[in-house]
């Protein structure tokens, strides 16, 4: 290969890493420790019991619900993952346009009180949304600095020509050659997991890294949400009337409680009432969107809409990039994959203080570009 080239694939490397560097740093950190977001929270909570959503419990929060908020049009019923660390939520609007939820025990059903905590989804939402400042914000600097990880990745396939032969060698105490070292290691070891996680978080982030094709083809955002996300339907509401038990609505969908993250209860107890079953999307390429059932019927009303291989695409990509699909084994794998990235961003940044440090004429008093980034590296990594 042209030596020029590898050289200036080695420059484009350098600082393609080096200044996202520690914004990766943190969203590989924190979005390696959310694949067990669900374990932390339940770690977090004690008081909440870990199991499946049974039939019984779901009807008895409804019946719960229609006691507490008889006059609320609109109910939701947010159920947790099996692997727990969340309560179920029920959440109404009083008629004076004030909300309220109730959290209750997801394997008995007891109200209960539990302690003000995001638990792990707090890293989750850290490590897209930064907590710190606007989101729109936050995800633009992501977007920017998963674009330059990308970038990264391949040139330094490019440039170290050596790189799957070094990748049998880690060299203990040898200054510059032990971090290149353990550099080359967690990014080959891992090479296609760190590919698949930087580009589905790039399409993650699509419309806020290239939000055009959207205002090419629809005058506004609010139609594009039309076409893509469908309103609920509308019907019209009489009388009082009986409904199913929610968990055979439930049913009629094709779900079981466990296999939804929420019911939604429109008009419930009146003609014309309609029920909004809301998938977990824990199955790769599966819907996200809900299927919208007669309340008294069951039968369906608006089923989630056909979309289209590139709809469908995406939808793939976001499943890969959460890995919310993975069982045991395989998210033990995104984790250990996630912690090699992780210390991939971190000795690459180290390196780059280690290479030039002998280099420098006064290694006593660096210049000021190698004072800031030292000081970062020890701020962002240690701290």
């Amino acid at each position: 290969m042209n030596t020029s080239l590898r050289q200036s694939m080695a420059s484009l490397h350098t600082w393609a890493g080096l200044l996202p560097g520690w914004l990766l740093y943190v969203v590989f950190l924190f979005g390696t420790i959310a694949f067990f977001q669900q374990e932390i929270s339940a770690w977090m909570r004690p008081e909440l019991q870990t199991g499946s959503v049974s039939n019984a419990t779901l009807d008895r929060i409804v019946q719960r619900l229609s006691e507490t908020a008889p006059d609320s049009k609109n109910w939701r019923v947010s159920l947790p993952d099996e692997r727990g660390g969340d309560p179920i939520t029920a959440s109404w609007e009083s008629p004076t346009g004030v909300s309220e939820e109730r959290n209750f025990d997801p394997v008995i059903g007891r109200e209960l009180i539990i302690r003000a905590t995001e638990g792990g989804y707090f890293l989750y939402r850290f490590h897209f949304d930064l907590h710190y400042m606007p989101s729109m914000w936050a995800r633009m600097l992501i977007s920017i600095a998963t674009l330059a990880m990308l970038v990264a990745i391949l040139s330094g396939v490019i440039t170290h020509k050596k790189i799957f032969a070094d990748f049998f060698m880690l060299r203990f105490g040898k200054g510059q050659r032990s971090w290149l070292d353990a550099h080359n290691i967690t990014a080959v070891l891992a090479l296609p997991f760190h590919v698949m996680i930087t580009y589905t978080g790039l399409v993650t982030l699509l419309f806020t890294l290239m939000p055009w094709p959207l205002d090419t083809v629809f005058p506004n955002r609010s139609e594009y949400y039309k076409a893509a996300f469908p309103a609920a339907p509308k019907p019209q509401v009489f009388g009082a009337s009986d409904m199913l038990a929610p968990s055979t609505l439930v049913a009629r969908a094709g779900y079981t409680p466990n296999d939804i993250r929420a019911i939604t209860l429109h008009n419930w107890g009146k003609a014309g009432g309609i029920a909004a079953i809301w998938p977990r999307g824990n199955r790769i390429g599966g819907t996200h969107l809900a299927t919208y059932l007669d309340a008294e019927t069951g039968n369906v009303v608006q089923a989630p809409p056909h979309h289209g291989p590139a709809f469908t695409t995406q939808n793939v990509m976001i499943d890969l990039h959460a890995g919310r699909f993975s069982a045991p084994v395989l998210r033990w794998l995104y984790f250990l994959s996630g912690v090699g990235g992780t210390v991939m961003v971190a000795s690459g940044l180290v390196l780059w203080t280690v290479k030039r440090r002998a280099k420098l004429p006064d290694p006593a008093r660096p210049y000021l570009g190698f004072r800031l980034v030292e000081r970062l590296n020890i701020g962002v990594i240690v701290g």
